[in-house]
């Protein structure tokens, strides 16, 4: 099933022109990259913003939060971009019965050898989409944060390293708590996105039918024409071309002055912190790169502030009663804070 998602990533680039990239090369994985929504599209209707969100977070090798009630595409859209890009891509379903090593792996004793090897548990691949994170308790969900912040798994004082590129894209259901589990302060602000996709609108359901009465299968990506743009070496070289954007003083002024706000706002019990201030350069200068410019502006990052910071932000318990929302906070303090000109 497609759906439709509203992100801040899905905004239209700058008024004021880009700058010339001067390598063509980078043209070329542009315009790649911009092929790549095209493919998606083809089995997932009306999700440009999350697509893009993506793509970013590939792009700054950053994990992708994704929230959104059931059948709204969060699993299709991951299969489908990953078979986009040529990259592998493995899925599993927390529930409270996981245990770390379904996850990350385990040691194996073979009786022929008489000794122990380990086998790669499913996190030994380019996207690993974890199913309802909150579904499974602290302890597997902690089994995931070597993996996202070091790209390794520790076993039996080894340490393996992950293949690149890897991100972690973890779905959530913003409804249903029941035989849930709070993700710890300390994993949220591992993820670099937190994507909202909500139920589409009158004509992209109907769009979502239409496929679906011609014969679309969504377990059969092949059949409907999604083909691969680009591999993992091409994905490598335009995340060097994202390492390679610029960041002016006045801008990394107005990055930190924001997250400052953030700390100081009356409704928040705990504001941005500096990993959050990481997240949205890296976040910035991805956009800014998609959009073909050289160095990032005050634009790209107001246009990746919602998705980066807004589940690292906690509402105090009075701000929640009065129904006051973290995007709302965002909001104000990109309205308080002075932009450099």
């Amino acid at each position: 099933m497609t759906s439709h998602a509203a992100t801040s990533a899905e905004t239209s680039p700058p008024a004021e022109g880009p700058v010339p990239d001067a390598a063509s090369p980078a043209d070329d994985l542009r315009r790649a990259l911009a092929q790549v929504r095209t493919e998606v599209g083809k089995a997932v209707v009306g999700q440009d913003g999350a697509v893009t969100g993506l793509i970013i977070a590939l792009l700054a090798r950053g994990h992708v939060l994704l929230e959104g009630v059931p059948g709204v595409a969060k699993t299709l859209l991951v299969r489908s971009l990953s078979h986009a890009l040529s990259l592998d891509t493995k899925r599993v379903q927390f529930t409270p019965d996981l245990m770390p090593g379904d996850v990350t792996g385990s040691l194996i004793y073979d009786a022929k050898a008489g000794e122990f090897e380990f086998r790669n548990g499913p996190v030994f691949t380019n996207i690993l989409l974890a199913d309802e994170i909150n579904r499974t308790p602290p302890k597997t969900q902690s089994a995931l944060l070597e993996a996202m912040e070091e790209r390794q798994v520790s076993v039996d004082g080894l340490s393996l390293a992950l293949p690149e590129p890897f991100i972690v894209a973890a779905t959530m259901n913003p409804i249903e708590y029941e035989g849930t589990y709070t993700l710890p302060e300390a994993q949220l602000d591992r993820f670099l996105l937190k994507l909202v996709l909500d139920i589409p609108e009158r004509d992209v359901e109907l769009e979502v039918l239409r496929r679906h009465a011609t014969g679309f299968s969504p377990r059969d990506l092949s059949a409907a024409g999604v083909t691969p743009v680009l591999g993992a070496a091409d994905l490598a070289a335009a995340q060097a071309s994202v390492a390679a954007v610029g960041a002016s003083p006045d801008v990394l002024a107005y990055i930190v002055d924001l997250a400052r706000a953030t700390r100081q706002s009356p409704s928040a019990k705990l504001g941005v912190s500096p990993r959050g201030t990481t997240a949205l350069l890296a976040s910035a200068k991805a956009w800014a790169w998609l959009s073909g410019y050289a160095s990032i502006t005050p634009d790209h990052v107001q246009a990746m502030v919602l998705p980066v910071w807004r589940h690292r932000i906690q509402l105090r318990p009075e701000a929640e009663l009065e129904g006051i929302t973290v995007d709302a906070i965002l909001h104000g303090v990109l309205q308080q804070v002075q932009v450099p000109i």
